[in-house]
C-alpha cells in the first residue's frame, strides 16, 4: 500500500514536469525575427533577443578572421580570399543590424504606448483635481459664521469642517500623483528619443554595410575574372589601387598661409585626437573640412594687406574675444595685426581663428585642456594644424561626438556649428553636410588601411 503510494506521487509529479514543458510556449526555430511585432509571444521576443546575440558572436569571430587574412594580402589568391571574409563579415553585419532595427521598432511602439497610457492618466488626474478644486470653492465661498448659522446642531457644522479638510487633502493626493507621472512620463519620452536615435543609426549601419558589399562584391569578380595566365593583370589592377591609395594620401591639405600637409599627415593627426578623446578621425576631419575645406580657408580679415575696417579691434567683439585673442597672440609670440581671422558673418561678428574656427575666447577656455592632451606647456597654437585638430575633438567628445553613431555625431556638429540653436530647421544644412563628407572620407581611410 505505502509502495502504491510513492508510486502514485511519483506519476503526479512526471505528469506534472511533462504537462508543464509540452504546454510552455516555445519560439519556434524557424521564426522569422524581421516580422518581429509588438504582439508577438514573448516567447518569439526571447528567441529573437538570442538569435541576435548569438549573430553577433558570429560577426566578432568573422571580424578577428578577416583581421588575419588581410595580411595575407598582396596576391591575387590572397586579395580574393580577403575579400570573400570582408564580404562574409559584412553580411553577418547587415543581417545583425536589420535584426537590432526589427527589435527597435516594436520597442519604440512599447514605449509609445506607455508614453499615450502616462498621458491618459495625466488628463484623469486633471479632471480629477478640477472636480476636487470645484469642491473646495464650494465650501470657501461660505464663511465659517454661515456654516454654524446654517447647521442645525455642532455636529453638523463638524462634519462639514472634516469634509472639506478632505477634499483638500485629496487635492494635495491628486497634485502628488500628476507630478509623479508627469516625471515617469517625461523619463519614457527620453528613452524613446534614445531608442529613435538607436534605430536611426542602426539603419545608417545598415546602409553604409550594403554599400560597402556592393564594392567589395565587385572588386571580388573583377579579381575572380583574371585566370592564373592573367597574373600579369592582376599586378596592374594591384597598382592601379595602390596608386589611388598613394594620390589620397599624398593629397596636400592646403592650409592658407601655413605649411600645407599632406591628407595622411592630417589623418595620423586625426587618429592621435582619438586616442585621447574617442572622436572618429573621419568625422574629425569631415568638421574641419566643412569649417574651413581642410584649412584652406581660415579666414579673410586681419591680413597684413587688409584695411582698418577688417583688422581684429574692428571685427571681435571687444568685451569677449579681444582680450584673450592678445593674450593668445603674446603667449604665443605673434603679431595680432598679422594673424588671420574670420571677418563678420550674417550680421554677427568675426574673429575665429585657425583650421578648427575657435574663437578667441572659446580656444583660450580650452588651452588647458588642449595642452594638456598634446603633451605640451604653455598655449597651443590655434593656426597649428595638429593643435586645431586636437582642440576640436575634444569639443566634439564633450558635445557627445565620442559616443560615436550618426545620430551622436551629427548632433555634435550641429552643436559645434549652432550652439543652442542646434535643433532649428534652418541650421540642418550643416550636420548633414558634415555626416556626408565624413562618409566620402571614411571611404578613402578604408581604402588606405586595406
Amino acid at each position: 500500500m505505502e509502495t502504491m503510494g510513492k508510486r502514485t506521487i511519483v506519476f503526479i509529479l512526471l505528469f506534472f514536469v511533462f504537462g508543464l514543458f509540452f504546454s510552455a510556449p516555445k519560439a519556434r526555430a524557424d521564426y522569422d525575427c524581421l516580422t518581429l511585432t509588438i504582439s508577438s509571444s514573448q516567447a518569439d521576443k526571447d528567441y529573437c533577443r538570442s538569435e541576435l546575440s548569438q549573430i553577433e558572436a558570429q560577426l566578432t569571430d568573422l571580424l578577428n578572421k578577416q583581421k588575419e587574412q588581410q595580411k595575407q594580402t598582396g596576391t591575387l589568391k590572397g586579395d580574393v580570399a580577403y575579400l570573400t571574409s570582408q564580404i562574409n563579415a559584412l553580411k553577418t553585419k547587415i543581417k545583425a543590424r536589420a535584426l537590432v532595427i526589427a527589435q527597435l521598432k516594436v520597442d519604440i511602439k512599447e514605449k509609445a504606448n506607455t508614453i499615450e497610457s502616462l498621458s491618459e492618466k495625466i488628463d484623469r488626474e486633471h479632471e480629477s483635481l478640477a472636480q476636487l478644486l470645484r469642491n473646495t470653492n464650494e465650501f470657501d465661498e461660505e464663511n465659517i459664521v454661515h456654516l454654524i448659522l446654517s447647521d442645525d446642531s455642532i455636529s453638523n457644522f463638524y462634519s462639514d469642517l472634516e469634509s472639506y479638510a478632505s477634499i483638500k487633502q485629496a487635492v494635495k493626493a491628486s497634485v502628488d500623483i500628476i507630478r509623479g507621472v508627469k516625471v515617469e512620463n517625461e523619463v519614457a519620452k527620453k528613452d524613446l528619443e534614445k531608442k529613435q536615435n538607436a534605430e536611426t543609426d542602426a539603419k545608417v549601419e545598415l546602409e553604409n554595410a550594403q554599400k560597402k558589399v556592393a564594392q567589395s562584391e565587385a572588386e571580388k569578380k573583377k579579381l575572380l575574372a583574371i585566370s592564373k595566365e592573367k597574373e600579369q593583370e592582376y599586378q596592374k589592377l594591384a597598382a592601379e589601387k595602390k596608386a589611388r591609395a598613394d594620390k589620397i594620401r599624398n593629397a596636400l591639405f592646403q592650409l592658407r598661409d601655413t605649411k600645407a600637409i599632406p591628407f595622411g599627415t592630417a589623418l595620423e593627426y586625426a587618429k592621435e585626437a582619438q586616442a585621447k578623446t574617442g572622436v572618429r578621425p573621419a568625422f574629425l576631419l569631415a568638421i574641419i573640412t566643412q569649417e574651413t575645406n581642410l584649412g584652406a580657408n581660415i579666414g579673410t580679415c586681419n591680413r597684413p594687406e587688409d584695411p582698418p575696417s577688417k583688422n581684429w579691434k574692428a571685427v571681435m567683439k571687444p568685451d569677449r574675444d579681444q582680450g584673450p585673442f592678445e593674450r593668445i597672440t603674446s603667449a604665443l609670440g605673434l603679431n595680432p595685426y598679422s594673424m588671420p581671422v574670420s571677418c563678420p558673418w550674417n550680421g554677427g561678428w568675426g574673429g575665429a581663428m585657425g583650421p578648427s574656427q575657435f574663437i578667441p575666447s572659446t580656444w583660450e577656455l580650452y588651452a588647458t585642456k588642449v595642452a594638456s592632451a598634446l603633451g605640451i606647456s604653455g598655449m597651443p597654437n590655434p593656426w597649428e594644424p595638429r593643435h586645431a585638430f586636437f582642440a576640436s575633438a575634444i569639443y566634439l567628445g564633450e558635445l557627445g561626438a565620442d559616443n560615436g553613431g550618426y545620430t551622436a555625431e551629427r548632433t555634435a556638429a550641429l552643436k559645434y556649428y549652432a550652439g543652442s540653436g542646434w535643433k532649428l530647421k534652418k541650421n540642418a544644412f550643416y550636420g548633414d553636410g558634415v555626416m556626408k563628407k565624413a562618409i566620402s572620407i571614411q571611404t578613402d581611410i578604408d581604402l588606405l588601411s586595406s
